[in-house]
């Protein structure tokens, strides 16, 4: 039988006793989560230039240097915290390659780095169950501009609520942790958020909100 691994507290205990082992294993154990993360909000120009792997590396050696100083501190869980120099590593990245003057914030409210045509795609898979309702038969029938467009006129912060939600996959705890408000108000802002976005997708393109 295969052995569970560590609960994530405990390598972060570890770790702050010295222990070397445990801040591989806790940086390591985050890998795929980060590439995920930067896969899905990678700018699809800057996607042509960069592979997420790469930003990753970069990533992790930045969080290495940085680590001592959160095990002092925990300002926050430490995926989100992890998460948060993946955010502002493709802000940086982004304004390298691209030249736009777009500013990391620390609630992500601000954001505005276009997703991929995958991504998109991607979002209303995971947010429109199959099934004969108009918003399944709009996303099958009429695809992605027409999906960019409904998340293009949704408000910004619930689009983002979205993107971390169904694609970067975190939990209500982490969004919360992210966005600096409670649990309770994630899933609030969910509901809503998702409900907005079907009365979006059912509507013509020339209709107004």
């Amino acid at each position: 039988m295969a052995q569970e691994p560590e609960p994530i507290e405990t390598l972060l205990n570890r770790a702050a006793d010295g222990d070397e082992t445990a801040r591989v294993e806790l940086v390591a154990r985050q890998r795929q989560r980060l590439r995920q993360m930067i896969a899905v909000r990678m700018d699809p120009q800057l996607g042509r230039r960069l592979d997420p792997s790469d930003v990753v590396q970069e990533v992790l050696a930045d969080a290495w240097k940085k680590l001592d100083d959160y095990l002092r501190r925990r300002p926050l869980p430490f995926y989100p915290w992890l998460r948060q120099i993946a955010f502002d590593q493709l802000v940086k990245l982004h304004r390298h390659h691209i030249g736009t003057e777009k500013r990391s914030v620390k609630r992500e409210e601000n954001c505005d780095m276009a997703l991929s045509d995958a991504s998109v795609l991607a979002l209303a898979g995971r947010l429109l169950a199959k099934g004969t309702n108009p918003s399944s038969r709009i996303v099958r029938d009429e695809g992605c501009l027409r999906v960019r467009h409904a998340l293009d006129r949704l408000p910004e912060r619930d689009r983002e609520l979205l993107v971390m939600r169904y694609l970067e996959q975190l939990t209500t705890q982490e969004i919360g942790a992210v966005l600096d408000i409670s649990e309770g108000a994630v899933r609030t802002r969910h509901v809503r958020a998702v409900e907005r976005l079907r009365v979006l997708l059912d509507k013509h393109p020339w209709e107004d909100d």
